[in-house]
């Protein structure tokens, strides 16, 4: 049976029906909202590519969360960008380091807000690699999984809800765990960035974490964007070493990568919508060329529907706000 019996137009008629009807739903319970921290006190410097996101010091981190909480957004994402680098990523080991600062003092002043801890070495290193750099170059894997793994306890130590690596090693996650369980946080999750690609979207965000590269890139360890059976590869993997979540990066333009693994693991699927994806956003908007809210609830929506749990937006914050009312 077909027209005129069938007409599903019926559904669409008014918006009450459409929201009965409405298959995938967004809740701000669902957002977490990535902050950049730095060194010193009352400072919100702005980030020139990303409009509207700026670095903040950690008492400004504190007010930024405590803020994202008020608008219903359940859990914030520190990236540190310390002022001491050197080849050993010394300030992120450091319990009194910037990140482990950061993690402390959010969760003094915020103590039910999650607080996830990027857990890499590129923002702390002289070199802006994600891992250890050999006399020759080469980013060495198995030296860099044991520094990661001090990071992430210290971390976990400093009041991190969970540790999120975002390195690209292979092997960090079970090292990880390892290191955890072993010193009395057996119950703080890892959420990986299984599914990482080497994207050209990272470019705002480089400025603002101040992780750009000294040299070359980091398609050695990040994943070429051609590939889809590679990523299931290294979500399974990441699975079977102990992560507790799994994460895409990026998010819009990998929307068929989101739905394989959603389809593949029974662990809660992470998306992040990078910063490349908001600058986009916020360029087109301010040019009159497209309807922000429009637009990002549009991409959000998307995003959900290819199966991300959660999704990791820089929008986070204005996106409760728009839900609640």
């Amino acid at each position: 049976m077909g027209f005129p019996q069938v007409r599903t137009r019926r559904t669409r008629a008014s918006e009450t029906w459409r929201r009965l009807v409405r298959e995938t739903r967004l809740t701000p319970e669902g957002l977490i909202y990535p902050l950049f921290v730095v060194p010193g006190r009352a400072l919100r410097h702005p980030v020139t590519s990303m409009p509207g996101i700026a670095q903040l010091s950690v008492d400004e981190a504190v007010k930024e969360a405590r803020a994202a909480q008020a608008s219903g957004v359940p859990g914030v994402l520190i990236f540190a960008a310390p002022e001491r680098k050197d080849a050993r990523a010394s300030d992120a080991l450091d319990a009194q380091g910037l990140a482990a600062s950061a993690i402390a003092a959010i969760k003094d002043a915020c103590p039910k807000l999650l607080v996830w801890a990027d857990v890499c070495l590129c923002g702390a290193t002289d070199h802006g690699h994600c891992g250890h750099v050999s006399q020759s170059g080469t980013i060495e894997n198995d030296s860099s999984i044991e520094t990661l793994a001090d990071v992430a306890l210290n971390y976990a130590r400093a009041g991190a809800d969970a540790v999120a690596p975002s390195d690209m090693m292979d092997g960090r996650v079970a090292a990880i765990r390892t290191r955890l369980d072993s010193h009395g946080h057996a119950h703080t999750p890892i959420v990986s960035y299984a599914a990482k690609y080497a994207s050209s979207f990272y470019g705002p965000f480089r400025e603002a974490a101040e992780s750009t590269p000294a040299f070359g890139d980091r398609r050695s360890y990040q994943m070429d964007p051609a590939n889809a059976r590679e990523a299931l590869r290294e979500v399974l993997l990441d699975v079977e070493e102990g992560a507790d979540l799994v994460m895409v990066k990026p998010a819009g333009p990998y929307l068929d990568i989101i739905r394989q693994v959603r389809d593949a693991v029974h662990v809660p699927v992470v998306a992040y919508q990078v910063s490349g994806e908001f600058s986009l956003i916020k360029a087109a908007a301010e040019r009159g060329w497209i309807d922000e809210r429009a637009a990002v609830l549009e991409t959000l929506t998307g995003i959900r529907r290819a199966g991300a749990d959660l999704i990791i937006s820089y929008f986070a914050p204005q996106v409760a706000q728009w839900l609640r009312t």
